[in-house]
């Protein structure tokens, strides 16, 4: 049997393609091994290009691949390999580098390969490209939280940001495909979903009268899937249609990735993005008042060229007053061939860190009072694994719907059941609980079936 190693750098997208591409090879009667142990006939290098670093690290990771095992074919995918295929190819044992499409073809391309071994570089402009590339995951190996793609590409062009470049301008997959993929993966046993994405929010962009908020109707009304979870959307994606889905489907999960980036609006128009400090604040106001209890996370840029101590300290104020769930924060890392990584006042790393390690404290201190706010109440969590900080004490880990980390008692069957959990201390990453009851098959179905407002949705979760 053929044997294939997969090594994915980056995003959960990034992941999500090389589940989709592992799919490929299972059709093909490959076994999937284990990149550091084993030596393979096919090695498959998922790329990043987010940063400078990512870039080094991809070509690292490409030849430790050709030093496993020189005969074998070395195939290169991914963001980097989309945006500097000439790059790689000039690695000594590249075979094949194809980009972030025609991933559907590369069965062809390996099996050429392996014919005449001649280096392919498959790789095509990515802007031209209009359709979704449809691959199908139709299993995880986590149990009990499916990622569903739905949408590719980003129109944005933020200055600090390659990966319009890496992943094309954004399109969606048709929304049947959508709604075929989750039935597959509420048959193969998942209670939630994640919608996932480069720009999950810009769904429908390029769609005539369909948006993302139609696509959650239509995925509300699936029977048997108990959450729907999107992994990030915009502020200015946030308008009255999403809040009405957030306040009346059942099925939506209290949580809300929306990045900020900054909290100062001359760092927000010189990273051009689409909103101010004061348009995110209101939509933050929104959501609290559609969906009472919702953790909104977000991610911060910082030390963005120009920034100066004002604009940070402005910043860390608007950040405590939204008092997100949790921050996650990067230093500004410059990418060669983005608008910002020519801008002068480039910031010192010592200042960056300096103010890194200031919003990370901010970002704990949020978190904790964050799940403070839920001792003593009862929320729905599906466990997902055994708790990893202590294996084998009895106790399991899975995430509420809006998503507070819960540790506790109970065996591994509880894996994937949807439990109710009465929260009863908090941490910063995890907090701990006791497990009120298993919520059956009957219960679990009859409250997924229907919508239900939000008033309904609270009793549910009192009891």
């Amino acid at each position: 049997m053929p044997s294939v190693a997969f090594y994915t750098l980056g995003c959960k997208v990034n992941f999500y393609d090389t589940e989709a591409v592992w799919q490929l090879f299972k059709k093909e009667g490959y076994e999937q091994v284990d990149f550091e142990t084993t030596t393979a006939d096919v090695y498959l290098i998922n790329t990043c290009t987010v940063t400078n670093t990512g870039d080094k690290k991809s070509r690292q990771i490409i030849r430790r691949a050709i030093r496993r095992n020189p005969d074998a074919i070395i195939a290169v995918t991914g963001c980097y390999a989309q945006t500097t295929p000439a790059e790689i190819m000039a690695i000594e044992g590249v075979d094949l580098v194809i980009g972030t499409q025609d991933r559907d073809k590369l069965m062809d391309y390996i099996r050429d390969i392996q014919v005449d071994r001649k280096p392919v570089n498959a790789v095509r402009n990515i802007m031209k490209t209009r359709e979704f590339e449809e691959l199908d995951v139709p299993d995880f190996a986590d149990r009990t939280r499916a990622f569903l793609k739905i949408q590719e590409g980003c129109n944005n062009f933020c200055t600090f940001c390659i990966i319009p470049w890496s992943r094309g301008l954004s399109r969606s997959r048709e929304a049947e495909s959508v709604l075929n993929q989750a039935r597959q993966l509420v048959a193969a046993g998942y209670k939630e979903i994640v919608l996932t994405g480069i720009h999950t929010g810009g769904y429908g962009d390029d769609m005539e009268n369909y948006r993302l908020t139609d696509l959650l109707w239509d995925l509300d009304k699936v029977e048997g899937l108990e959450r729907i979870r999107i992994s990030s959307i915009e502020a200015s994606q946030i308008d009255d249609a999403m809040i009405d889905v957030l306040n009346r489907s059942a099925k939506m999960c209290r949580h809300l990735h929306i990045p900020l980036q900054a909290g100062d609006n001359s760092i927000l128009t010189r990273m051009r993005r689409k909103y101010t400090v004061e348009q995110f604040a209101e939509k933050i106001k929104l959501l609290h008042l559609a969906m009472p209890g919702v953790a909104i996370t977000t991610d911060v840029i910082v030390g963005f060229p120009g920034e100066t101590d004002e604009m940070f300290e402005n910043g860390y104020r608007v950040m405590q007053e939204l008092a997100f769930a949790e921050m996650h924060v990067f230093p500004y890392s410059k990418r060669t061939g983005t608008p910002a990584a020519r801008m002068e006042e480039q910031i010192d790393d010592e200042v960056k860190n300096a103010r890194v390690h200031k919003l990370i404290d901010l970002s704990e201190r949020m978190q904790l009072e964050y799940g403070r706010k839920f001792v003593g109440e009862v929320v729905d969590v599906i466990p997902e694994r055994d708790y990893k900080g202590a294996p084998g004490t009895g106790r399991v880990m899975g995430y509420s719907d809006n998503y507070l980390q819960v540790v506790f008692e109970g065996s591994d069957s509880l894996v994937g059941q949807l439990c109710r959990v009465k929260i009863t201390e908090a941490g910063v990453n995890e907090c701990f609980g006791q497990l009120v009851r298993v919520l059956d098959a009957e219960a679990s179905a009859a409250r997924g079936g229907e919508t239900k407002p939000l008033a309904v949705r609270q009793v549910l979760q009192a009891n």
